[in-house]
């Protein structure tokens, strides 16, 4: 009867351990959870914006360049960009677009934004000017921007309410002559593929597009007599809902290292 006793008293003790083991494994779990979640919220409280830029079409390769190093410098900030005529961007802030920055190749259509009250204080970050693209093969023999009056050159131009088609106006009233262009495009980088794709004997976009093409089109020098120009301003869009991130990237592009970038691709300095 003592080893029966002392049996069950045996059994008992290991039970009660077993349940206390189970207990104290199951209050662990939340434990375990909980520390894992830390890193998440952690991650989550250092993450800061992302801008989304509306930039005129002929900044395509420079501010691509700079937003991958806007982003390089700013860890936790990203930069999504909208490209387009600057018209169109201005006509799509005004009416509502989520926007957090715009870059206009043209002080015009920044005046539209700034009188909406869509923008304030827009700073000019770089000046573009005119030339005119051939396919490589330059297959009417243009020399000139005078050529571009003759009736057998096939010219692609910007339609007339975008910047670059507002400075091709501007060079043929310098130049003193009358083009007609066998197609109207939406922006400049419109013009540019028209070229690229032979369709058109000549465009008239900016000396930075010729300079992107590489060799896709040959440049055809525009004096300076006969020459017009645009300039780009840029400002934070007064909706955004990010405006630290987006007044960091307006500064960004002021800055020598963005001004570097812009240099580099073929634009003169404001």
């Amino acid at each position: 009867m003592r080893r029966v006793a002392l049996t069950m008293a045996a059994l008992a003790v290991a039970a009660v351990a077993g349940c206390s083991s189970s207990s104290s494994s199951s209050s662990s779990a939340p434990s375990a959870s909980s520390s894992s979640s830390s890193p998440a919220a952690s991650s989550s409280a250092s993450a800061t914006g992302t801008i989304t830029v509306f930039a005129a079409s002929s900044l395509k390769e420079t501010f691509t360049k700079l937003g991958d190093q806007f982003d390089a410098a700013h860890p936790g900030d990203t930069v999504k960009f909208s490209f387009g005529a600057s018209s169109t961007l201005a006509t799509q802030i005004t009416s509502g677009a989520p926007a957090d920055v715009f870059a206009s190749a043209s002080p015009r259509n920044m005046t539209t934004v700034v009188s909406a009250g869509d923008a304030s204080n827009p700073q000019d970050f770089a000046k573009n000017t005119a030339e005119v693209a051939v396919p490589p093969s330059n297959p009417a023999n243009v020399t000139s921007v005078n050529d571009l009056a003759k009736s057998s050159v096939k010219v692609a131009l910007c339609e007339p309410q975008v910047p670059c088609g507002v400075v091709a106006a501007g060079v043929f009233k310098n130049a003193g002559i009358t083009v007609k262009p066998v197609t109207l495009q939406p922006d400049v980088k419109s013009v540019l593929t028209q070229v690229e794709l032979g369709n058109v004997d000549a465009g008239v976009v900016y000396v930075t597009d010729v300079k992107a093409a590489g060799s896709k089109v040959t440049g055809v020098t525009i004096p300076a007599s006969q020459n017009a120009s645009t300039m780009y301003p840029i400002a934070a869009v007064s909706g955004s809902k990010e405006m630290s991130v987006a007044q960091a990237f307006v500064a960004y592009v002021l800055s020598p290292e963005g001004q570097a970038v812009l240099s580099a691709a073929g634009f003169e300095k404001p």
